[in-house]
């Protein structure tokens, strides 16, 4: 699936971020990039069924579980038209977009990594999901030490104060702060062209899932 050409492409890319390089070697992307992207996808779907039903791989070229290449430039400062980074995503069936709870895969040329759990959620979902840890104290004591000696580090932004309704000297407060409820974990790039990556990925996914299933089980949504 992966190869040193996605990498090679993707550090040139970061290079020539300018629609006439990227124009000139779609091709490359589309063997380097998409095409083992999309192979990947399709791979881990049954593997992914395994873990959760109710989590979608798409192997679709729009609307699926890839990413789109092309940035969002209308709020940003960064011009760039083009993502140096391959962003896979599994989300749960309920969820619309990239703020829905899930699975996520990043390749980059200087940086990949594993992740699971839900990024900025709306505010009802955020609430839900802090409810859950202040009535399930225990539950989520254990899942986050297992998530650390399985490599896996919580990470997100929070909030700088006590969220509304919640004792700052909660003992899960810094818990409490956040805003988003994600798992990472950083794996070397060699990892990712190993002919049996769809595998490890599925192993280190299989890690998140008792977070996964908590976020879920806080919104009454299936897993």
């Amino acid at each position: 699936m992966f190869t040193r050409s996605t990498f090679r492409f993707l550090g040139e890319l970061e290079k020539n971020n300018n629609r006439e390089w990227f124009e000139q070697n779609k091709s490359r992307y589309e063997e380097s990039v998409r095409e083992p992207a999309l192979a990947y996808i399709e791979s881990m779907a049954p593997r992914l069924k395994k873990i959760s039903p109710y989590f979608i791989a798409s192997p679709k070229k729009v609307g699926g579980s890839l990413m789109r290449v092309y940035r969002d430039m209308r709020f940003s400062k960064d011009k760039t038209p083009y993502k140096t980074n391959i962003g896979i995503q599994f989300r749960h069936t309920a969820g619309k977009d990239v703020h829905a709870p899930g699975f996520y895969l990043h390749i980059e040329k200087s940086e990949v990594f594993v992740a699971g759990g839900i990024w900025h959620p709306d505010n009802a979902t955020l609430g839900n999901v802090r409810l859950h840890i202040d009535e399930n104290r225990k539950v989520w004591k254990k899942l986050a030490q297992q998530l650390g000696t399985k490599g896996f580090e919580l990470q997100g932004d929070s909030l700088k104060k006590a969220p509304k309704g919640y004792d700052p000297d909660h003992p899960l407060i810094d818990d409490l702060k956040r805003k988003d409820f994600i798992a990472v974990q950083h794996l070397k790039a060699s990892m990712v062209t190993d002919k049996d990556f769809d595998k490890q990925s599925a192993a280190l996914f299989t890690s998140i899932k008792p977070l996964i299933r908590f976020i879920c089980e806080s919104s009454d949504l299936d897993f």
